[in-house]
């Protein structure tokens, strides 16, 4: 087949090498334009554009396609399928209408369950036991188009965002190289979503990183495993950001204030919640690297009986 392929980040670059593998031509890849980005704000090339320059892929970087000349140059490299993962633009009708068999999207969830941008983030900090990749027909609607095919895997108590990511990526290639060779016998046999079980997987804001210490210690360290690499979950200590990288619910018995620190040892920092304690074993304090709890205990005095946030 000629496969346009759209998307932008990491987890998407991961299914574009795969799909390198099969004998489809990929035509054209679409990805967002080039954003600031670092210390520095110099333009930054997204991960799946790299992997497009690096094998001689034409790129495509519109604003959006509400200009119809971006549709008429994407409608001429008459594509049979556009394979979408994290694009990041809203697909107008008459750009999922222009390849031969549509366009088909690899989203990281188990649809209808979080529909969205950060179905990842999402799943982790509700405190889900599972979720998968689902490949998608895509429709007009946010992720409401009819399954094609799902692959299933567990998530780990300790998972973050970024194992949980890595996983699935690798899930999602795979599963999209069982799917090509019978597409056109999974559309006919396409599984409707129930609508009404929906969830909506909102983008992630930086605000939701702070850690309400009144919180239980099991939702405090879904909060940090979901937020580890971004936006990173932080409190405040001695007047300065204190972010918390890795956290483990414990059962350190107390009665003290939630956000008192009730033991500290080359284990970890054991801190008071609303309900049980967590200990943190990997945190950064503002302007300095992420370290293990015993390293930044030997360059810093944190003594039980403080208060942090």
């Amino acid at each position: 087949m000629r496969i346009i392929f759209a998307g932008t980040p990491d987890f998407a670059a991961h299914n574009l090498k795969v799909l390198l593998t099969t004998d489809h031509t990929i035509c054209a890849t679409y990805t967002q334009p080039d954003r600031p980005a670092g210390r520095g704000r110099k333009l930054a090339t997204s991960p799946v554009k790299q992997v497009a320059l690096d094998n001689n892929i034409p790129v495509e970087q519109p604003e959006s396609f509400k200009q119809q000349s971006d549709k008429d140059t994407l409608i001429a490299y008459q594509a049979d399928l556009i394979i979408v993962v994290a694009y990041g633009l809203i697909l107008p009708q008459a750009v999922l209408d222009a390849p031969t068999l549509g366009c088909i999207n690899i989203h990281a969830s188990l649809l209808p369950r979080w529909r969205g941008a950060a179905p990842i983030q999402r799943a982790i900090l509700a405190g889900d036991n599972k979720t998968g990749v689902c490949i998608m027909q895509m429709e007009a609607g946010l992720d409401t188009g009819p399954v094609l095919a799902r692959a299933q895997c567990p998530i780990y108590n300790d998972d973050t965002a970024q194992r949980l990511h890595d996983r699935l990526a690798q899930l999602g290639g795979e599963t999209l190289l069982n799917s090509l060779p019978k597409l056109t016998t999974l559309q006919a046999e396409a599984e409707s979503q129930h609508h009404e079980l929906s969830t909506y997987a909102k983008k992630l804001h930086k605000t939701e990183a702070n850690i309400d210490w009144k919180n239980t210690a099991k939702v405090i360290v879904r909060q940090v495993h979901a937020f580890n690499p971004w936006p990173v979950a932080q409190t405040e200590w001695k007047q300065k950001t204190f972010r918390v990288w890795s956290a483990e619910e414990v059962d350190t018995p107390h009665s003290a204030a939630p956000g008192q620190v009730i033991k500290v040892d080359k284990n970890g920092i054991d801190i008071a919640c609303g309900q049980g304690s967590l200990r943190m074993t990997e945190v950064q304090l503002a302007g300095k690297r992420a370290m293990p709890v015993s390293d930044f205990l030997n360059a810093n005095l944190l003594s039980t009986g403080e208060h942090l946030g």
